[in-house]
Formats: structure tokens, sequence, C-alpha cells
């Protein structure tokens, strides 16, 4: 061989060597960062046009993929768009929200457990295919909640309800208003998506937001079933005690003076337990709060699940928040009903509730029940799971007669349900600044051996006059017998 042709086989030889080393590096060591890489259009394309697994509620789907015949393959619908919104999220080019974004790999088809599903549809040259997800919601809970809030906030009002099934965590209804419609972020024509992004973005009242999970505020007297709590597993305090009242309370003689805002069964020094809780007494447990001391009001908040999130299935959840450092008894008074800085999510306030139900046990919450493959076989089911003993089991019972006699002769009357034992508690709470208050609403029933625990928060009803029993009452009653039915 002579020299010049020598030295081009060489060459060949070397860009050989050269291509096959890319090769073996692309395909080996960096095909995974480049397949997930954002900026990879042939993925983002391959997967966008792929056939999805679908969401679904009871026997139903509530997002799930259709043909399209334009130049993607499949288009994402929503048949209940504004009902489930939230819950689902909305699936665009290269990004997702809600279920869609937390359980893409299984709805993508790209999830392990669908391998040899993904070996089939190869051998029978057929196009992968993604698993489906079935939910905890119960159907006729979500629909009685979203119409119930509808109707209590008005068509520009903002608020959430969350419903749990308290001996499993199994969530029953989660609602966050205003919603919004995904299918017109999930269309095909990016740009009318990009107008209705931009729209929803701009909208003062954030329908993007899921108010249940992400949206934390002062629980107000909703928070004194955390304070009764700490007293009652504290074995300072027993449920037919009397305890410290008084027409006002001035910890210290500094500070806000606090009042009962005109209930005046709490303006005796000392009144029943029961009376301190039916009438929401904020002088009571204001008081209990101060000697309870912070660290044991603190303690029973994270027990409850305050400062902390236990709940994987959706994105983008904050923690609820018992302040932290040390307070003085001023703040730590308004801390023992729900003012100062303590906040709390929908979730977190059904979580209370949901424990109290469960005889002091509180389960992790959840929202997906199984996940499945294409063809609806079972590849795992959610197992409920014992976070913690929150209170003890007697002082758990202690307070759900608290509870119920609250709705029996107390604030939370407007949720009883004939021939049943209800437990609940009406919250309204202040924000200042001549704003109105926040409300909220927490019950279970049946209180002996319940069934469902609910929380409903309504943080704007434009036009209306905003309290606990008056709005949120009603809409934990209604979400409580479509459960019960």
């Amino acid at each position: 061989m002579n020299k010049p042709i020598r030295a081009i086989s060489t060459f060949c030889l070397l860009l050989f060597l050269a291509l096959m080393i890319n090769v073996s590096y692309l395909q080996f060591w960096a095909a995974e960062d480049l397949n997930e890489h954002p900026g990879n259009a042939r993925v983002a394309e391959a997967a966008f046009s792929r056939e999805r697994g679908a969401i679904i509620v009871g026997r139903d789907p509530i997002a799930r993929s259709v043909e399209s015949d334009d130049r993607y393959e499949f288009l994402r619908k929503y048949p209940k768009p504004w009902l489930y919104a939230n819950v689902t999220g909305y699936l665009q080019f290269a990004s997702q929200t809600g279920l869609e974004r937390s359980q893409n790999e299984i709805l993508s088809g790209e999830d392990p457990r669908l391998f040899v599903n993904r070996l089939v549809d190869l051998v029978r040259n057929e196009t992968n295919k993604g698993g489906n997800v079935l939910l905890t919601l119960d159907p006729e809970a979500q629909e009685a909640a979203y119409h119930a809030l509808e109707a209590a906030v008005g068509p520009e009002g903002e608020g959430s309800v969350v419903a749990i099934e308290p001996k499993t965590g199994k969530i029953l209804a989660m609602v966050s208003l205003p919603s919004y419609d995904p299918n017109e972020l999930a269309t095909h024509d990016f740009e009318a998506a990009g107008e209705a992004y931009r729209a929803l973005e701009d909208d003062e009242r954030e329908p993007l937001l899921n108010r249940a999970i992400q949206t934390r505020l002062f629980p107000g007297s909703t928070f004194k079933i955390v304070t009764a709590a700490a007293a009652l597993d504290s074995g300072d305090y027993a449920v037919d005690d009397l305890v410290p009242s008084g027409a006002t309370y001035q910890p210290n003689g500094v500070g806000n003076v606090i009042d009962n805002e005109g209930r005046t069964a709490c303006d005796a020094e000392k009144i029943t337990f029961e009376t301190a809780m039916a009438w929401s007494c904020n002088t009571a447990f204001a008081r209990m709060a101060v000697e309870l001391g912070e660290d044991a009001l603190r303690e029973q908040a994270e027990e409850f699940g305050f400062n902390s999130d236990s709940f994987d299935d959706l994105p983008s959840s904050v923690e609820s928040v018992f302040p932290t450092g040390d307070l003085e008894d001023t703040f730590l008074a308004q801390t023992g009903f729900g003012q100062f800085e303590v906040q709390a999510t929908p979730l977190q306030m059904a979580m209370v509730a949901a424990a109290v139900a469960n005889r002091g046990t509180l389960m992790k919450p959840y929202l997906v029940e199984e996940v499945q493959s294409a063809e609806y076989e079972t590849l795992e089911t959610t197992d409920p799971e014992e976070l913690r003993s929150a209170i003890g089991a007697g002082a758990a019972q202690d307070l759900t007669d608290l509870l119920v006699a609250t709705v029996d002769e107390g604030t939370a009357n407007v949720a009883a349900i004939p021939g049943l034992s209800v437990a609940g508690k009406t919250g309204t709470a202040q924000r200042g600044d001549g704003l109105p208050p926040y409300a909220w609403f927490t019950s279970f029933a049946p209180a002996e051996n319940a069934e469902v625990a609910v929380a409903v928060m309504i943080q704007e009803a434009p036009g209306k006059d905003i309290s606990g029993g008056g709005l949120g009452g009603p809409v934990a009653k209604a979400v409580m017998e479509a459960v019960l039915q």
C-alpha cells in the first residue's frame, strides 16, 4: 500500500472510531439526559402526539386523549373541565400541571411498570399507550362541593372545599374557585392556547391556583379545635371542667384587648368547656393558649400536620404554618383562636377534623387510588398510611362531644342533618384594614363513626355577609349529605 492510500485509510479509520465513540456515548450515557432536555423538540413532539392514559373518577374519565387530524395524532380533552380543572391540571406542549404533571410517567407510558406493555406494543407494531390513573374522588361529593361553594361565594367569589375519608385519608372532594377550562389550554392551536393562558394569568382572582393546597389563610376559630385538643390531651383540662373566659382579656395587661364579638354566653369569668366551644369564646381559648404555653400548642399543631407537607399526589402544595420562635403572651393568645401568624390550607383543616373523627389517628391524605395499564390492569393500589397519633383516643372522643354540642346547640347548627349526629366548628378570621373576613367551616359525620370530614374556606364573596356558619356551613352539609346518601 502506497503512502497516500495508507494515510487516507488511517484517516477514515479514525473518523469511523470517532463516530462509534460518539454513537456509544449518545446511546448509553447521554440518551436519558437528551431525552429529558427541555429543548429536545423531537421528544417533546413525540410525547405530545402520544395517546396518554385517562384520569378516572368513579367510572368516568375526567381527562382522556382523542384522535386528532392535525400534525399531532392525539388531543387531550377534559369532559368536565370546570369541575375538575384544579385537580387534573392541563397538558400543553412540553409542559403539564396538576395530575397531568405528577402522574406524567404513567399517563405518558414511560413508567417502568409499563415496560412489558411497551414491549408488546413494539412487537405488534402498535403505538405505545399510556396507563390510567384512578382517583379517590367521590363524583357526587365533588359535584355537591362545587355547586354549593359556587352558590355560597357567588360568580365573583373565591374559596375551596376539601373532604376526606377519616379512616383511610382518601380525598373525596377537592374544589377550588374560581375554576377554568383546561381544554382552552390544551388545544393544538398554540396561539389560542397562549391567549387563554395570558388571560388566566392576568385574572386577579388567580383561577390557576388550587386553593385547596396552595392558599393558606388565618383559620380563625376552626383553630380552636387544635387548642382544645392540646388542652384535653395535656390532662390539665377535662371536658366537664369550667374553663377561664370573661367578656374581655388582655394578656399581662398589654397588647390588644380580646373580646367575644357580642357572644354574651362567654362573658362569665368561668364557663363550661362545652359553652366555650359551642359559642366560640375567644377569651376562653386565648386564656387556655397562654396557660398551655407556646411549646404545647405548637407541638399539638404539628401533630395535626402544621409546619410539614404530607401530601404528595399534586405538585406545589404549601405547608400550613404555626409560628416558630418565642411568642409573647399577647401573640400566643391570638394564636389560640387562629389569628396572629398561624395559617392553614383547606386540606390542613380537613386533616384536623379527620384526625379527631378517627379517634385521634391522622391518616396520610391521598388522591390517587390506583394506577393501571392501558388495558385497565391494576399495576399498583395505594394503601392507607397512618401518619401519627395526633391526640389520644379519649381526648378525641371528648373533643367530638364538644363539637357535636357546637352543632346541636351552638354556632355550627346550620350543618345539622336530621337523624344524624354531626360534629362541626365555625371560623371567621379577621384580616384588618376594613377588609371582609375569611370564613371557615369544618365538620364530620356521623360523629360516632365518621365517614367524611370536610373543610370549607371562603376567601372572597362579593356582596355577601361573610361568616363561617352562614356561608361555609351549608356547603359542608351538602358535601356530607352527598357522601352519606
